[in-house]
């Protein structure tokens, strides 16, 4: 298969797609803290004087060789091995469809257990290759609790938090797909980075509001931060929010990873309507959480998500209220020219005032790159990621030209 075959059929499936999911599956091994997994193998009868050494060899296996079979560790003993098959799983998700688009954007839909969901449930991740790193989107919630009246997520209301094994799964299937493991390959033609890593960087800008499932988002991301597995620089990996500021704070002190805010307005009266979490945390206690958060500096910057809405935020006057609003704060502010979806209220704003409202930006000294669109040929949106996941029946999967999340973390 050419890189020719590859580019021109947006929905090709280069690789079988996995088994389907369990209806009841055996606990998974996958996202357990180290303590948490010697807790289990104790449970199962591994002598006291073993389980650091057996934690540390199923660490090993699962998180740096990126193993999903039993049966592959060499170094764990038959008998072993056949009390891991019988009470545990490393298994990846179902993938319900694999879309490759023509600039190399990859978009998985994944199928997970119901877990009180009445029926399995389904949320999408996205990779964007670029010249010098490889980005995953990461998916914290089946749905979101939130409406911001500009998202397509937010008008699939919220099926379930995601567990910190399905969180990171996302992760480990991505690299499975890419051959990012040892003694792998990506199928032929995927276009990828040309040196180090195929995933590069993670963001926690998939479906759902991170900072509303917390606790497993933080597991999650601190075992893909553990030197000894996954081992990806917390300079890699933005987590996003829309202003959940308790969490902000534990964000900075339990996790350390980069932070972007989903911002979109600089006045409570606009982004009370866009962003409607702002009436619980206006932009005063938004803005003192971000300052307070540790290590900034200006090769530590939050990141400010800024959606151009024609007539509605992208006026000049909004461009100084922004200044105004990030001062002090060392910030790159990402603004996101709109693809409207079936629905909408809203346009883009006009290539030429975008342009305009960049220039102001970077005049005052912040970084203020207008993101390239991706994936817009399989719907790879940011913030317009949506399943088919509802709690008692499918939706109809709409149509809409999008772009996906780029340029965070560190290069």
């Amino acid at each position: 298969m050419s890189a020719t075959d590859v580019m021109t059929h947006p929905k090709l499936k280069p690789m079988p797609v996995s088994q389907p999911v369990e209806l009841s599956p055996k606990p998974s091994l996958i996202g357990l803290t180290r303590e948490e997994m010697g807790a289990a193998l104790k449970e199962k009868g591994v002598p006291d004087k073993q389980i650091k050494m057996r934690v540390s060899q199923l660490w090993n296996w699962i998180y740096v060789r990126g193993v999903s079979d039993f049966d592959a560790m060499a170094n764990v003993s038959k008998d072993m091995r056949e009390m891991l098959k019988t009470h545990f799983t490393i298994a990846r998700p179902e993938i319900v469809e694999e879309q490759v688009s023509n600039d190399g954007t990859r978009k998985w839909l994944l199928r997970f257990p119901p877990r009180g969901a009445g029926r399995p449930v389904e949320i999408e991740a996205v990779y964007i290759p670029e010249e010098g790193r490889g980005t995953l989107c990461i998916s914290s919630q089946v749905g979101c609790s939130l409406t911001c009246s500009f998202c397509h997520t937010g008008t699939q209301r919220l099926v379930r938090n995601l567990t910190a094994e399905e969180i990171l799964s996302q992760l480990l299937l991505a690299r499975d797909r890419l051959g990012d493991f040892p003694d792998r390959e990506a199928p032929q033609g995927t276009i990828m980075p040309a040196e180090g890593r195929k995933v590069s960087n993670i963001v926690m800008m998939g479906m759902g509001e991170p900072l509303y499932n917390f606790d497993s988002v933080k597991t999650a991301l601190l075992i893909a931060s553990d030197g000894d597995g996954l081992s990806l620089s917390k300079r890699r990996i933005t987590l996003s929010t829309s202003g959940v500021v308790p969490e902000i704070y534990r964000t900075g002190d339990e996790i350390g990873v980069m932070l972007a805010i989903s911002l979109h307005a600089v006045r409570d009266d606009l982004r009370d309507m866009l962003v409607p979490i702002n009436k619980k945390y206006p932009l005063k206690e938004l803005m003192d959480a971000c300052r307070a958060y540790p290590g900034l500096s200006n090769a530590r910057r939050i990141t400010f998500e800024y959606v151009m809405l024609k007539g509605v935020n992208d006026s000049l006057e909004d461009a100084k209220g922004l200044i105004q609003l990030l001062k002090g704060i060392p910030a790159k502010i990402n603004l996101i020219p709109f693809n409207p979806w079936p629905g909408t209220n809203y346009q883009c704003s006009d290539w030429e005032q975008i342009e305009k409202f960049a220039d102001f930006i970077n005049s005052a000294g912040y970084a203020s790159p207008i993101r390239t669109p991706r994936g817009r040929d399989i719907l790879a949106a940011c913030g317009q990621l949506k399943s088919e996941s509802e709690r008692m029946r499918k939706t109809e999967r709409l149509a809409f030209e999008a772009m996906m999340i780029a340029n965070h973390g560190e290069d």
